[in-house]
């Protein structure tokens, strides 16, 4: 029987065409990046709360039906592809797309499918490295296109299904690309603004929205007269203009969960939730700066709408020395592998996310909207917070404080608990600083020092005495049918007999 070809072999065929002299790396690659998924994907089948897995053993878990898989005993907390192989009823797997396709679970090949595009798409961003310089980095784009592995403990951490190989080079940001964004000009009555639209992003009484190539070629099928360069940063939609200016653009394609678009809820409450930002950021004796939105824009319509935000890198001192790195970045650098600024690092952060969280907001503090500013030295010494979509108030919570509400309504208003806690440990604890530390031992040690001398809140208390939260993010994909987030429990890294070594 003819067999389809591989997502491997059709990337290998288009790299070919597009970039021949990089053929013999991409293919030495796709063992570490099937690696690399595979331990994503275990990770997963260790800790969510998926439907079909009945029992769950060190390193062995029965399904439903009967079958047993077997595998290294996860750490949730590693990021390097430990995971080479799994059993799946005594055959091996090395390939996580063809175990999620014999695993023939409700939606599993869809999921295969895309993690057949990760692996393929990871090994191509890593074909396409050069190392970097020993020096850091000078500008922000510079920074964030240093990580070149996307999300940490995602699966689909490079899933870019509906791009070409030729598309990836010239968009993804781990090869660098200078992205010429088109500007669309609509009429001003046919928009909804909010804060105050660019003057260079306007054209008489027409406005000027930035469109990404890719969506004006795929989504929206037109062409843009005008154009501005930019350089895309780690969410790939998301790119820097000149003037310190960072635009979100919308970009109608599922990468890595998402179909990346950009509401008419969130353009309307961006200056609201921008100006109450800076209010709250004030409370935290300088640790914290929040980008602010200059001004958002859509033409009543998910497609086509962007968000202009000031740079992080205007809160650090430059002339002091002062550098402004996305949290994701760090492992780029040597600084993790030092326990004590590590300890640093989670004591600054947990400081001003529980310093909020009592206060009513929950923080999306993830590797990618954190960012921390460090001293010449390197020592971590305030942070910046960007993207406010997607936070969480508490009414109650403020007003035991004095705090007004703004005038928000929708999913960013609970005050529920359980809400509020998963939103921020499982962003910060389980996603920006696990990814960091690189391993459970790494984040125990160091959330054992950061915690010594925080007030113990009841927050705290969860933190430590409760399993963490984090995304299922396996389960949320094979879940098409149930909305928002779900969650899993992972061991908590600060008790000591919850965190394992890599052993069969």
């Amino acid at each position: 029987m003819h067999r389809p070809p591989t997502v491997e072999a059709e990337v290998a065929e288009e790299l070919a065409v597009v970039r021949p002299g990089l053929v013999s790396r991409y293919s030495a690659e796709l063992p570490g990046a099937r690696a690399a998924v595979l331990t994503r994907l275990w990770r997963a089948l260790a800790h969510e709360p998926l439907p079909w897995i009945a029992r769950r053993g060190p390193g062995v878990l029965r399904l439903s039906d009967g079958r047993r898989m077997r595998g290294p005993v996860a750490d949730p907390y590693a990021t390097a592809g430990y995971v080479t192989a799994v059993r799946l009823d005594g055959v091996s797997y090395d390939d996580p797309a063809r175990l999620m396709t014999d695993l023939a679970v409700p939606h599993g090949a869809y999921l295969a499918s895309e993690l057949a595009h990760s692996v393929a798409s990871l090994a191509l961003s890593r074909a396409g490295q050069e190392g970097h310089s020993d020096e850091w980095p000078g500008s922000d784009w510079e920074w964030e296109q240093r990580v070149v592995d996307g999300h940490p403990f995602h699966p689909n951490c490079r899933s870019r299904p509906g791009f070409s190989v030729a598309e990836q080079f010239a968009y993804g940001p781990e090869h660098r690309p200078l992205v010429r964004l088109g500007l669309m000009p609509v009429g001003a009555p046919e928009c909804l603004v909010t804060g105050a639209w660019p003057d260079d992003l306007r054209d008489g009484e027409r406005l000027l929205i930035p469109v990404h190539p890719w969506q004006a070629e795929h989504v929206l099928k037109r062409a843009c007269d005008e154009q501005a360069p930019a350089h895309p940063l780690m969410s790939l939609r998301t790119l820097a203009l000149s003037g310190d200016r960072h635009v979100k653009t919308a970009l109608s394609a599922r990468l890595t969960s998402s179909v990346r678009d950009i509401s008419e809820w969130s353009i309307s409450t961006s200056a609201v939730l921008s100006a109450f930002a800076e209010e709250l950021a004030a409370r935290t004796d300088g640790l914290l700066h929040t980008t602010r939105t200059i001004g958002a824009i859509t033409a009543h319509s998910p497609d086509l709408a962007a968000v202009v935000r000031e740079s992080p890198q205007v809160y650090g001192e430059r002339a002091r020395g002062e550098r402004v790195v996305p949290v994701a970045a760090l492992a780029t650098t040597e600084l993790p592998r030092s326990p004590s600024w590590l300890a640093d690092l989670a004591r600054l952060a947990l400081t001003v996310g529980l310093r909020l969280l009592e206060l009513g907001v929950a923080l999306e503090a993830h590797g990618q909207n954190l960012l921390v500013v460090l001293s010449p030295t390197g020592a971590p010494l305030r942070l910046v917070y960007r993207d406010l979509a997607d936070i969480r108030l508490s009414p109650t919570r403020l007003a035991r404080h004095g705090i007004p509400l703004p005038q928000l309504t929708g999913r960013v208003v609970t005050d529920d608990e359980t809400t509020l806690r998963r939103k921020l440990f499982g962003s910060l604890v389980a996603g920006a600083l696990a990814g960091t530390a690189g391993t459970g031992t790494a984040l125990r040690a160091a959330l054992e020092t950061a915690v010594r001398d925080l007030p113990r809140t009841p927050d705290l208390v969860a933190l430590l005495e409760e399993p963490l939260p984090t995304k299922a993010l396996t389960l949320m994909r094979l879940s098409p049918g149930t909305p928002g987030d779900q969650w899993a429990g992972l061991p908590n890294p600060l008790r000591a007999e919850t965190v394992v070594e890599h052993r069969f």
